[in-house]
C-alpha cells in the first residue's frame, strides 16, 4: 500500500483529501505545518509520495521542500492556490514532480498521484537509500541531488551492497566482487580504506554509519532501511 504524506494546514482540505485517498486504498499522513510534517517524515521513511501546499503557517513551501528532500528523495506534489507561471516554474525547476492548483478535484489529484508513482517505479535504473540516490545509467552516486563523485570501485562496492540489501558480506565477498582481471588487485588492507572513503562520503556521521555498517567477525551489511528501485 502506497502512503501518502499530506502537508496542508486548511483542516477542511486535509481531512477530505485523507478521507478519499483511504478509499483509493492509501495509506494517509496528515500535517498542518512544515515542523510537523519533518518529525512525521523521519519516523516514515517508507512514504511514497508527498503533497505539499506551497502556503504554510510557519515555513515557505519551497523551503520546506528542500528539507524534505534532505531527509528522503521521494516525489513530491506542490498544491497551489496560485497558478502564476512563476510559482509552478519555480516548483518544477527545483525538481517538483507536479502541481496542481487548486480549487482541484479529489478524482484528478489521484490520477496525478498515480501517474508519478507509475513514472516513479518504472525507473527500474535508480536506487534510491535515504538521502542517496544511485543512478545507474550514469554510474553516479548523489546525496540530497548532489554528485558525491566516488571514483570507480567506490561505486562498484556501494553498488553491490545497495543490489543485496539482505546480504551480509564477507571481506572475501566484496573483494571476489569487485576484483576486475583488467584492474589493480584490491588488498583486504586497502578494502578497509576505500570502506572509509564511501563512509564519509555517503554517511551523515562516518563515525557512527547507518547506511553500511559492520558486522562484527564477518564482515558488512547495508543498515536496516529501505532502499527503493
Amino acid at each position: 500500500m502506497d502512503k501518502v504524506l499530506i502537508i496542508e494546514d486548511d483542516s477542511s482540505i486535509r481531512e477530505g483529501l485523507k478521507f478519499y485517498l483511504e478509499q483509493e486504498h492509501y495509506e494517509v499522513l496528515n500535517a498542518k505545518d512544515g515542523a510537523s510534517s519533518l518529525h512525521i517524515l523521519e519516523n516514515n521513511l517508507d512514504t511514497s509520495i508527498i503533497l505539499l501546499d506551497i502556503n504554510l503557517p510557519d515555513m515557505n513551501g519551497f523551503d520546506l521542500f528542500s528539507k524534505l528532500k534532505e531527509i528522503v528523495n521521494i516525489p513530491i506534489i506542490f498544491l497551489t492556490a496560485s497558478d502564476l507561471e512563476v510559482s509552478i516554474v519555480r516548483g518544477l525547476d527545483m525538481g517538483a514532480d507536479d502541481y496542481i492548483t487548486k480549487p482541484f478535484k479529489a478524482r484528478e489529484l489521484v490520477s496525478r498521484i498515480k501517474t508519478v508513482l507509475r513514472r516513479v517505479n518504472n525507473n527500474s535504473n535508480i536506487i534510491n537509500i535515504q538521502n542517496i540516490t544511485i543512478d545507474l545509467n550514469q554510474a553516479k552516486v548523489f546525496k540530497n541531488n548532489k554528485d558525491l563523485m566516488l571514483t570507480a570501485l567506490e561505486y562498484k562496492i556501494l553498488l553491490s551492497f545497495a543490489l543485496n540489501p539482505n546480504i551480509v558480506f564477507t571481506r572475501e565477498k566484496i573483494l571476489a566482487d569487485v576484483w576486475d582481471v583488467d584492474e589493480e588487485y584490491v588488498s583486504d588492507n586497502a578494502l578497509t580504506v576505500y570502506i572509509k572513503r564511501i563512509r564519509e562520503k555517503i554517511e551523515d556521521d562516518p563515525t557512527n554509519p547507518k547506511i553500511i555498517i559492520t558486522v562484527r567477525g564477518i564482515g558488512y551489511k547495508l543498515g536496516d532501511m529501505n532502499v527503493k528501485k
